[in-house]
């Protein structure tokens, strides 16, 4: 009899630590699905943000700028990437057209082993391409978007420019004309172009994340 009025509480706890052990694996689980919801719910919005931004409403593409900014993609070796290469040749179509009369190109070291640096091998490019040198200005420390428009805004600045035309890809659009905005540009114009070079699906699935990034930032600027 001793014995088994000895088991009885030891049951009794066992049975109630097993209940605890359920209610918090429910709560827990619970709480991961409404977290995967909510997680859904913001790339969904950001992925709609993305794809629908068209960049610079048409009646003001005529407009003039005192200058264009290609916002930077990185370079092969010391060639722009195929990406770049696409923003540089749309920025070139854009000069000839008169939209404006420079060209800052963007972007520092890709690697501590980089002979030269994304603006550099920009430069180069649009030079070989009949933009007359005096005419290309080289913005060589940014490492990210935010830096690009950051640093070549002091480079208007400094010149007396006050109006840009920013030149990136479509998916890139949106972001970069948030951007444009935390740092007050004025106006705001976004030129975006679509690729013959990279898959459509896969970066506006990686620009989810990098605007996610960005908002986080944003918040402590």
């Amino acid at each position: 009899m001793r014995r088994l009025t000895e088991e009885g509480p030891l049951a009794s706890r066992s049975a109630k630590s097993g209940l605890l052990r359920s209610a918090f694996i429910r709560r827990a689980l619970r709480a991961v699905f409404i977290g995967l919801v909510i997680a859904a719910i913001w790339c969904g919005v950001l992925y709609t943000k993305i794809v629908t931004f068209d960049g610079t409403p048409e009646e003001a593409q005529s407009t003039r700028a005192d200058v264009g900014i290609v916002l930077g993609a990185g370079l092969w070796g010391e060639e722009p990437s195929p990406a770049l290469k696409e923003r540089l040749d749309y920025a070139i179509e854009l000069f000839n057209a008169g939209l404006y009369s420079q060209i800052i190109v963007t972007g520092g070291l890709g690697t501590p082993n980089s002979r030269i640096t994304d603006a550099e091998g920009a430069a180069a490019y649009v030079i070989a391409r009949g933009v007359p040198e005096e005419s290309v200005t080289l913005e060589k420390s940014s490492q990210d978007t935010y830096e690009n428009l950051l640093f070549a805004q002091r480079i208007m600045q400094e010149h007396g420019w006050t109006s840009a035309a920013i030149v990136t890809h479509w998916y890139h659009g949106s972001r970069a004309a948030d951007m444009a905005r935390t740092l007050d540009y004025d106006p705001v114009r976004v030129f975006t172009m679509d690729t013959k070079m990279m898959n459509r699906r896969f970066h506006e699935g990686r620009e989810v994340l990098a605007y996610t990034k960005w908002f986080v930032r944003k918040l402590f600027l």
